[in-house]
């Protein structure tokens, strides 16, 4: 059965061969694991890819290097975003209004002590969040990077009724940079898992509950001059977070697509996700190699002018299309 690789996974593969320390190479297996295709024609390879990554760490851990992510987080849902911030900007507090999660919330810094995962929920998909401890110039732990560098995007939380957020933010990346991590306002074409990795970067200005008239808002706006996207929020109120959570999934560079049985309603309980520009192709892999294998055609509902028009195997997809595999 082909193991249909991705490109995402050749980067990642390739990247590993051009690795030189032992940190490098752990990371790119894992970055490897984690986008590599699951279904029978890769079971050979997740198991091989496992057993080199075991062989790695223990051969750190004998020469008393330090594990590279302590603190590993199994990748779940559409995409990830890592939540990232200096103390008592309400980071937790927001991990708990978009997600499922329970974080420990107090009003002393560091009440957070290890990196908090959750499932952020947008219309059919989830998207998976993660809330790391707050960033200091003298306290940032390897998971920082580790994390960073895995995560689709990073959302860098202020507080806007803090003395200077600007400076928050300013100091956060000044942090982040010394960690080989550049917050940037698009998103690289490519993996990066080695040098200084630029990642896409959502400021997320908390908060915003006790700016009367938007004074301070505006205020921030014309000091921090950045050119990274900012979203005014209230983790307490629920303001502006269904914005955030759009602009999020949007950022993911992802799309939905559902099956269809022939002379059967759609199943539009799980969609099946994808990169962006994805073809009938790859969406019938996802399914199951067998429609790959045989696929003569499709019809597709949603994107086209007539619904249920016939398309052929490269077809680009688009968000929320309804696609029905016929194999003859």
């Amino acid at each position: 059965m082909p193991a249909n690789l991705t490109p995402e996974y050749k980067k990642a593969e390739e990247a590993f061969r051009q690795a030189k320390t032992v940190e490098e190479k752990i990371a790119c297996l894992e970055r490897m694991l984690a986008v590599i295709p699951k279904h029978k024609g890769t079971d050979h390879m997740q198991g091989d890819l496992k057993k080199r990554l075991s062989k790695l760490r223990d051969a750190e851990d004998r020469t008393g290097g330090k594990r590279t992510d302590p603190y590993a987080i199994k990748v779940e849902g559409a995409g990830r975003a890592v939540i990232v911030g200096p103390p008592n900007t309400g980071k937790s507090s927001l991990l708990a209004a978009l997600t499922n999660a329970k974080p420990e919330i107090a009003d002393f810094p560091f009440s957070s002590t290890r990196p908090m995962p959750g499932m952020m929920p947008f219309e059919d998909i989830q998207i998976q969040l993660i809330d790391t401890p707050p960033v200091t110039s003298d306290r940032v732990e390897t998971y920082h990077s580790n994390l960073s560098r895995a995560a689709d995007l990073l959302l860098c939380v202020v507080d806007i009724s803090a003395a200077d957020p600007v400076a928050q933010l300013v100091e956060t990346g000044a942090i982040f940079e010394n960690i080989r991590i550049k917050f940037s306002s698009v998103k690289p074409d490519t993996p990066q898992l080695m040098g200084m990795a630029e990642k896409l970067t959502f400021v997320a200005v908390n908060k915003t509950d006790a700016d009367e008239d938007d004074i301070l808002l505006g205020e921030f706006t014309r000091a921090a001059r950045t050119e990274l996207r900012v979203f005014p929020v209230s983790a307490a109120t629920g303001a502006g977070l269904e914005e955030l959570k759009r602009e999020i999934f949007k950022a993911l560079g992802v799309l939905r697509v559902y099956s269809k049985v022939p002379g059967k309603k759609a199943d539009l309980s799980a969609p099946f996700v994808l990169p962006v520009g994805s073809s009938v192709m790859d969406v019938a892999r996802m399914v199951h190699n067998d429609f790959a294998d045989n696929l003569k055609f499709a019809r597709i509902w949603g994107s086209q002018k007539f619904e249920g028009q016939k398309v052929q195997r490269d077809y680009v997809v688009q968000d929320k299309d309804i696609i029905e595999f016929h194999s003859e």
